[in-house]
Formats: structure tokens, sequence, C-alpha cells
């Protein structure tokens, strides 16, 4: 079974991009369930509505996930009780709104996992994500509860990152880290089976600082004269990662980065 992952969309260029291309992209690829982080997907560049989410829906995409700014356009929180399809970090203090984990059926009738997860290390404070997933590791089985486990780590530092990934090795299908917005050159399989990707990058204009508004970051460095940071709106990359997943284990057979459009200009 073939995942497609995709990182953190940044504002209406990465909205655009996901709308406008993500039903080609599925057919070419020939993906079977698609994930998307979306927190960063208001015109703002941070948080989502539930317009976006439904938008993100229409186009192809299955689940989407969040992280850090889960909250931060507040009509969300009426919205995510009612989508189960729309999650956000399952190590929030409780109680939160919403979901971290769920399990979703397909047409096909495989049950996919999806867990949501987010660091502790430079992140808004949230319960430990180690004890977390310890937790939730004695309470459900790969191939036993789900045939596939993917799992969004929000995070900041790579060390955690990597700690997690090797942590739930040969229990998940896929680790991939979101939140830096810089896709990283490491997806590869675990020694025990489990794909990985420190980070899936961002859907959005990399001729930007993290999909924010070169000029305005650039001067806020400075001192200089700036406003709040706002999205970028050139063209955007679509950035993620590809896992090829066997239903027999529900473990990675196959795993590389995708990127598409925008000033990385290239497909993988």
């Amino acid at each position: 079974m073939r995942i497609l992952f995709l990182g953190d969309v940044v504002g209406i260029s990465g909205c655009s991009k996901i709308m406008n291309n993500l039903l080609d992209q599925i057919k070419l690829k020939k993906i079977d369930f698609v994930i998307v982080n979306g927190e960063n997907a208001d015109e703002s560049g941070v948080g989502l509505s539930k317009k976006i989410c439904e938008d993100f829906f229409n186009c192809g995409v299955n689940v989407i996930t969040t992280g850090n700014h889960v909250w931060d356009q507040k009509d969300i929180m009426n919205f995510i009780d009612k989508e189960n399809r729309l999650l956000r970090p399952k190590n929030l203090f409780e109680p939160s709104p919403g979901k971290g984990f769920e399990i979703y059926n397909t047409a096909n009738n495989i049950k996919i996992g999806v867990l949501n997860l987010m660091g502790n290390i430079f992140m808004k404070k949230c319960e430990d994500v180690f004890l977390a997933s310890k937790k939730f590791m004695s309470e459900y089985k790969l191939k036993e509860d789900y045939d596939l486990l993917i799992v969004d780590f929000h995070g900041e530092i790579t060390s955690e990152k990597m700690a997690v990934g090797h942590f739930l090795d040969g229990k998940a299908s896929l680790v991939v880290g979101t939140h830096t917005h810089v896709p990283t050159n490491d997806a590869r399989i675990l020694s025990k089976g489990t794909g990985y990707m420190t980070d899936a990058g961002m859907c959005g204009d990399y001729d930007s600082v993290i999909g924010m508004d070169k000029n305005n970051s650039i001067n806020k460095f400075l001192k200089e004269e700036a406003i709040k940071h706002f999205p970028s709106k050139g063209e955007a990359s679509i950035s993620g990662v590809i896992v090829d997943v066997s239903l027999e284990t529900g473990l990675a057979l196959k795993i590389k980065n995708f990127i598409t459009g925008g000033v990385l200009n290239h497909t993988t």
C-alpha cells in the first residue's frame, strides 16, 4: 500500500498548490492514502479553518494532522470534535478538544492508524512524548488493531525526532517529522522495518524564511521596521514522503522523499 505524507501546508500559496495539484499527483504516483499536516494552512500562516479542511478533503486528503498552532484559529475547536479526519497532538494536556489518534477504514477494508504526537523541546508544554508513546504502544499493536500505523511527530529538535523514530521502530509503518518546514534528505527504513524521515518539509513558497515573507523576516532579525510574520505568496513547492507498506507485516518496503513544483523544482 502506498502512503503519501505531506509536510506543513503554509498559507494561501501552499493551499492553492495542494488544491490544484494533489489529485493529479495521486493518480501519477498511484497513491492509496494521503495525510497532510495542515497547522499553518490559514492565510495568516498559523492554524487552519473548517473551510480549509473541507477543501483538502475534497482534493484527495484523507487525514489532516496538526501541531503547536492547532488552536490559533479558534473556530477549529468546535469543528475538530465533529470531524475525526482532523487530528491534534495526542499528548496535549487533557482535557483538549478532538483526538490525537484514529483508525481509518479504506474502501478495501484496510485499517490505517494515524497517530499525531508533539515534541517537548522548544515547543508548547505538553505531556512527555516518550511516556505518551510508551502508553500508546501498550494499548495498540500493529497488525492487531490496525494494518498500518503512520506517526506524525511535530517537533523542533532532530535528536528528539530520531529517538522517537527508533523507539517506535518495528511498531509503526512510518514515523515522519514535521514543524521545521525544511525537508531532510534522510528518508530510510530503520533496522526493524519502520520508515523514517526527520522532517517532511513544507508545502509552501521556499523563496522565504520557512514560509514567511523573507524581507519582513530579515527586518525582524535586524530589529528594523517589520510587522507580524506573514506567509510568502510565491509559487509553492509540495514536499513530503512516499512510503510503500507491506499489508502482510505493516512495515515499510520502500521510502522516498517527494518534492514537486516551486523553487525546489524537482520531482522524485
